[in-house]
């Protein structure tokens, strides 16, 4: 069973119906000892960082997806979920994200266009398993006006150029995220979903 992530920020049901049609199981829950039972976790995200956080923690999921990732558990996220991995979120104040990646969420510089909203090219700079049968140079479906920066390249799979280099896919050991919507990002992105069902804890 996959659990979505509901914590009140997100497109859940179209990241439902796209893990649906690749044939897994899949639940939207806001109950924690729920999320804690599934087998793999996705954390979508529309909406500032502060306020992400500070839902996770008030509702008790928070703990949840740290204690799931320290057992092994596959956790994705996606968009603004993307971001809630890193260590440090710089969005209208400074909050402490979930900490499984190194790094801090800023704005994206001044000069570009904001938000970076559409579709985008990606470059693979090292193979894994979220990215199986995707070839590089794909095109995946942006809408933020955040991104991450300061990073450990370990950690950084695909990059997207906006004026400045997105890390696009992140991964670190079962922890893995896509600053894209996958959902929104016809098969390719459909892809992203089938790959990480199909990876085994």
């Amino acid at each position: 069973m996959i659990a979505i992530i509901d914590y009140g920020m997100g497109n859940l049901r179209s990241v439902e119906k796209a893990v649906q049609s690749q044939g897994f199981e899949v639940k939207v829950s806001s109950d924690p000892g729920f999320v804690a039972e599934a087998d793999k976790l996705i954390l979508p995200g529309v909406g500032a960082f502060p306020d992400a956080m500070d839902n996770l923690e008030k509702t008790g999921l928070a703990d949840i997806i740290i204690e799931s990732v320290s057992r092994g558990k596959p956790l994705l996220g996606v968009c603004l979920g993307m971001q809630l991995l890193y260590e440090l979120g710089l969005e209208i104040e400074e909050k402490k994200g979930l900490g499984f990646l190194k790094g801090r969420i800023e704005k994206l510089p001044p000069g570009l266009k904001i938000p970076h909203m559409g579709w985008n090219s990606i470059n693979i700079t090292e193979n894994c398993k979220l990215l199986r049968g995707i070839e590089n140079g794909s095109y995946m479906y942006f809408v933020h006006s955040y991104y991450a920066a300061g990073v450990s390249r370990d950690e950084v799979r695909a990059v997207s150029d906006y004026g400045v280099e997105i890390p696009a896919v992140v991964c670190s050991g079962k922890v893995y995220g896509t600053q894209f919507h996958p959902e929104k990002s016809g098969d390719r992105g459909i892809l992203i979903y089938k790959n990480f069902g199909e990876l085994v804890e």
